[in-house]
């Protein structure tokens, strides 16, 4: 029997409801309310019966966002139309909306991004207006132009806006008239990687390269050096090209060591514009945030007000109208610099909801009818704190996170818990694919306090399941607890500061994997009771009474004997010169174990294969023969390259007969649309090559091998 424990001692999962509840707090003076009930955290939208806005709104977009955006378009009593891929005719967004339209096949550019398809879908549905939600066409102007030319409404800014804030060359220098802090850069596109060299001498490493039609962390790559420059020019220009239709790159100064910070603004069509305070995004990876929190602990009210204000300043420098985000880099000194402005709803919007009780999907519907905005800046409160995870599809032992694909076959969300928000498009039994984004929700928790917020994450990672594909909670689950986050000590260098070797999972104290084992063993005794008593049944005969028995249990490459004795419901288990009590509700047909492991209440989950910690559980018996039997050869890797991740094959930069020294490009993969380099790990000639571009391969499948 093989265990995969986590608790307090690892990490965790939680449980899934079609139902998905929105959760904001309650605040007198504004429009969107918001209140618990029954232990489930949610918010009203409450609109004037006098306010019309759109019967019909198209949702260009999929996944949890096109969920979370239906909601709001339900509450406020306008139908709703889903656009999807073939691949996607089951997800949650279709089923949730009024109408459903097959807008192509599985590649983004045949489906999500083909303009045609989504215009010919408004004409047949007769949408008035379409939410972008974001990513895809969410900041692309020929797409709100078409909608204008249609007299559609377009659900966030206009043409002008989209354009100047979506080039990052011609927002940096409408932020510096706009008397915005920036950062010291080249403010023009660079077309070739030795330009892209020279001008990183000439500005000083190291230097970011991006592109110029970027987000979301695509097209962006750290150069200390100049081998380092044009490798990044190379790859970014063709993240850029894939996920933007658009390879334009500029290059910046590198902050080294900053933090994150965004500050989400709302504008109307009549000149108004508020910014609703602050967002830390700092926690991320690959340039991609992973926890997110409202407010951050570390700004000050001159800071956040100063921010604040500027913000507003460049969103009017535009005629911006809608919801958008305008992101920081700040120093240690809180030093702040412009980075860009997403002309969009952000991902990270629900921390924001939580702490002003804004429904802002709700709020753009009104601006984009035309209304004014219902509030003035004394209006924003900061009302309690909000912590956000990501939570993918990825294998965190991975660079982090190199994406997982397959099919959830077991799923449940946190939704039982107070104060929990899950933002998510899946189900069990929906499929994670190559094709799109890895993410499988978003984990809102909510609290008075900071503290309140983050032990209440705690708690919702640790009854989150998720089962058939890998995930990240083991990794949130120990940055939320990290001494350094805890404290507020962080940066966009957290993760590789923190670890620098890769993420290896919760490293147990020795009274921690004493507990872990003395459940595992004793959640072994109660499935062998519960067989012997369908064995016992089926034969007629009497169950011999058992209360002690002895067992080996294996952590890893660790082995313990342990004694157990069972008194009523309690178990004592010996295990290293130490006893410990485990009692509780063993319900083995369940996917969360509540115990009681020496007085401290522990949340465990068990599966039957092999995770990062795992225990495994023998009888005496099993344990002796064991030892006989042998043990599998690793592979050896030094002569073969392997994919480490499902994806697409974008090059191939080696041929049989190539000679390739330590640390060459092999060949470059495209998995959930970020591009990876494969190398070399040694001096050797190519043998045979086992893929080409254009195909798709899986984790683990042989790519070339060397002599």
């Amino acid at each position: 029997m093989t265990l995969w424990m986590i608790g307090n001692m690892a990490a965790h999962s939680v449980p899934s409801t079609l139902k998905r509840l929105l959760f904001a707090v309650k605040c007198s003076p504004l429009q969107s309310r918001c209140c618990v009930v029954q232990r489930e955290a949610q918010y009203s939208t409450i609109s004037s019966p006098n306010e019309k806005t759109f019967d019909k709104i198209l949702i260009a977009n999929r996944g949890e966002i096109a969920c979370r955006v239906i909601k709001t378009c339900k509450k406020m009593g306008i139908q709703t139309v889903a656009v999807h891929s073939d691949v996607d005719s089951s997800a949650v967004h279709v089923k949730m909306a009024d109408e459903a339209v097959c807008v192509g096949s599985a590649p983004t550019s045949k489906s999500y991004l083909n303009m045609d398809a989504i215009m010919d879908a408004i004409r047949v549905t007769g949408a008035q207006a379409v939410h972008p939600g974001y990513g895809f066409l969410s900041e692309n102007k020929e797409f709100a132009k078409r909608l204008a030319a249609e007299g559609v409404a377009f659900i966030g800014p206009d043409t002008h806006a989209i354009q100047a804030m979506g080039d990052k060359i011609e927002s940096k220098l409408i932020a510096k008239a706009a008397k915005v802090n920036t950062i010291p850069g080249f403010d023009g596109v660079v077309k070739t990687a030795e330009e892209a060299v020279k001008i990183a001498q000439q500005i000083g490493y190291p230097v970011m390269i991006k592109a110029s039609a970027g987000g979301g962390g695509k097209g962006m790559r750290i150069a200390w050096n100049d081998e380092e420059t044009r490798e990044g020019f190379r790859f970014s220009s063709q993240e850029a090209a894939s996920s933007f239709g658009d390879d334009r790159l500029l290059i910046e100064k590198y902050i080294d060591n900053p933090r994150h910070i965004e500050i989400q603004v709302l504008a109307d069509k009549h000149g108004n514009a508020l910014w609703l305070n602050e967002r830390e995004c700092s926690i991320q990876r690959r340039n991609q945030k992973v926890v997110e929190e409202a407010p951050s602990t570390f700004l000050d009210p001159v800071t956040r007000r100063a921010m604040g204000e500027q913000a507003v300043q460049l969103a009017k420098a535009v005629h911006y109208s809608s919801a958008g985000t305008v992101e920081f880099l700040v120093d240690s000194k809180k030093n702040f610099y412009f980075l860009e402005m997403n002309t969009r709803l952000q991902v990270e919007h629900p921390i924001t909801e939580c702490i002003t009780g804004l429904d802002l999907v709700e709020q753009m519907i009104r601006v984009a009818k035309g209304y004014q905005l219902q509030h003035t800046q004394e209006d924003i409160p900061i009302n309690g704190w909000a912590i956000e995870c990501r939570v993918y599809a990825e294998d965190p032992y991975k660079s982090f996170g190199l994406p997982s694909i397959g099919r959830l076959s077991q799923y449940q969300e946190p939704l039982n818990l107070d104060k929990v928000r899950v933002d998510s498009g899946i189900q069990e039994g929906s499929d994670i694919s190559i094709y799109y984004d890895p993410m499988i929700s978003k984990l809102i928790t909510y609290g008075a306090t900071r503290a309140e917020a983050l032990g209440r994450m705690e708690d919702a990672l640790d009854n989150y399941v998720i089962r058939g594909v890998t995930h990240n909670i083991p990794l949130l689950r120990e940055i939320i607890t990290h001494p350094r986050f805890v404290s507020g000590h962080i940066s966009t260098n957290f993760l590789p500061e923190v670890y620098p070797d890769g993420f290896k999972g919760h490293q147990l104290e020795a009274d921690a994997k004493r507990e872990l084992l003395a459940s595992a063993a004793v959640l072994y005794i109660a499935a062998e009771l519960r067989s012997a008593k369908f064995v016992h049944f089926r034969v007629a005969s009497t169950p011999v009474e058992c209360s002690h028995w002895e067992l080996c249990v294996e952590l890893g490459e660790e082995r313990q004997d342990v004694q157990i004795s069972k008194s009523g419901t309690v178990y004592t288990v010996e295990i290293d010169g130490a006893k410990v009590e485990v009692w509780g509700a063993l319900n083995l047909a369940s996917p969360l174990l509540p115990l009681t492991v020496n007085g401290t209440h522990r949340m465990l989950q068990c599966q039957t294969s092999h995770c990062s910690p795992y225990v495994r559980v023998l009888s005496k018996l099993a344990a002796e023969l064991n030892s006989y039997m042998p043990e599998k050869a690793s592979e050896d890797t030094s002569s073969i390259l392997r994919s480490p991740m499902p994806g697409t094959v974008v090059a191939v930069s080696v041929k049989p007969g190539d000679t390739v020294a330590e640390g060459q490009e092999i060949c470059v993969i495209e998995a959930m649309k970020m591009q990876n380099s494969l190398t070399a790990v040694k001096q050797a000639k190519v043998k045979s090559v086992h893929c080409k571009p254009g195909e798709t391969v899986g984790e683990g499948d042989l790519l070339v091998e060397l002599e």
